[in-house]
């Protein structure tokens, strides 16, 4: 089990299950957190895995989870005209939502994927409202979370349409140099805006260069 940034969980180790234990430690570095609304969290969260190429979210569903992703990468994505294109990725102990269907429970044109076998802590909209109303500080974490999804979205999607491919993909080896081991050449071409062969040639070039 990871050890807990707040020394007030060294007492509280035995409550806290592994399966729990990295949103816990997450969460208590954003917010105090006693006993009781730790076992709170951990009523509310519940496990959800999903196997390589299974969708957290598909095209035209209503997104149902704020998930935490325990283990595995997924990857955010639209369906244009036939032609997918990916503009971002959430890996471990990051959270994952599309908030303009999740908030409204509205359908979702966006698409969010797992790449690898993956493991979700995932709570329902309603059980978040009982997360804001029985955590103490729980609305200020939801508002954390909330302002982090959606300004990285923002940021990816600005940075799709108007970064040129080698820029993004400098910038992309840059903020996440371990991805590059773990995914596929189509889905980072996916990400870049461009063909895999093109990929090969801009990766070149910056060896090169």
């Amino acid at each position: 089990m990871p050890k807990l940034a707040n020394s007030l969980f060294d007492n509280m180790t035995m409550k806290i299950t592994t399966i729990h234990a990295p949103l816990i430690e997450v969460i208590a570095q954003a917010i105090p957190l006693n006993a009781e609304e730790i076992d709170i969290i951990q009523r509310l969260f519940k496990l959800k895995t999903y196997k390589k190429g299974t969708f957290f979210l598909a095209e035209g569903e209503t997104c149902k989870y704020v998930g935490f992703i325990k283990k595995g990468i997924l990857r955010y994505y639209i369906n244009d005209d036939g032609e997918e294109k990916t503009y971002g990725f959430s890996q471990e102990a990051e959270f994952i939502c599309n908030y303009e269907s999740f908030v409204p429970q509205k359908p979702s044109r966006q698409i969010i994927q797992a790449l690898e076998d993956s493991e979700l802590l995932v709570i329902s909209y309603r059980d978040l409202q009982q997360f804001y109303d029985k955590i103490h500080a729980g609305d200020r974490f939801g508002r954390l979370v909330i302002e982090q999804v959606f300004i990285q979205t923002l940021k990816d999607l600005n940075s799709f349409y108007t970064d040129t491919a080698p820029l993004r993909y400098e910038n992309f080896i840059r903020q996440h140099p371990e991805l590059q081991q773990r995914l596929s050449q189509y889905y980072i071409a996916s990400y870049v805006g461009v063909k895999p062969q093109s990929l090969s040639r801009i990766r070149k070039r910056l060896l090169t260069s």
